[in-house]
């Protein structure tokens, strides 16, 4: 439990400098897509290797992939809520209900893929880089509407959040029926994988520009190394 606790950790602290930088200091762009870009490829190794293919082996395409394409669906589903919930002027809430919406099946898939003994390490990179510059963005537009007190408070409770979610889900793992992991794995792909299509991956290249390809590879080739 300790190692669900130190990986929650992981994936919250980052957050939350993010959301630190992000009311304090103007990062430039380009430094912020390159970070979302090599997010997104370390994500899509952890996908590959740490959710979808033990998820495949174990449960054979029509179960995870069902799982996968459910996942994909709800985060899609979710996501558009919130967008014609909030809207545009309430760019800052909508940006740090999506990085919890984007966390819960991440570190649920992280607490989960610890329980099992396949690693994780993948995965946690992945999902620390990527939490970084989605709280910067998401910090920054709430200068205008919070004091960095209030706004502080918000992204802590939301970091506290996702660390629960990795120790919960590692350690219900144990009274779930032999599919549960490896259902949730795959349910939990199928999110990251709209997330990266739907956010990360469009907007590091708004900002960015051509080069962030080449942060996505990097990304990639770091995370698969760790893993392997």
């Amino acid at each position: 439990m300790l190692t669900a606790l130190w990986y929650g950790l992981g994936t919250a602290v980052p957050l939350f400098l993010g959301a630190v930088i992000g009311l304090r200091y103007d990062l430039p762009r380009p430094l912020l897509a390159g970070l979302m870009a090599f997010g997104s490829g370390a994500m899509v190794a952890a996908v590959s290797t740490e959710l979808f293919a033990p998820a495949f082996a174990d449960q054979g395409l029509w179960a995870a992939g069902g799982a996968l394409m459910l996942g994909a669906l709800v985060y899609v589903v979710a996501d558009r809520v919130i967008e014609r919930k909030l809207g545009p002027a309430a760019l800052g809430w909508a940006l740090m209900l999506g990085a919890l919406l984007d966390g819960i099946p991440e570190n649920a898939a992280l607490g989960t893929t610890l329980a099992s003994g396949v690693g994780g390490a993948v995965l946690l990179v992945a999902v620390a880089v990527g939490n970084i510059p989605e709280a910067v963005a998401g910090a920054a537009s709430m200068r205008s509407d919070f004091s960095h007190r209030t706004a502080l408070l918000m992204w802590g409770v939301t970091a506290v959040l996702l660390v629960a979610v990795v120790v919960a889900a590692t350690a219900f793992a144990d009274s779930l029926p032999d599919a549960g992991i490896p259902l949730i794995q795959a349910f939990a792909g199928g999110a990251i994988i709209a997330v990266l299509a739907d956010s990360l991956m469009p907007e590091a290249y708004r900002e960015g520009g051509w080069w962030v390809g080449i942060c996505t590879a990097l990304g990639f080739l770091v995370a698969f190394a760790l893993g392997a």
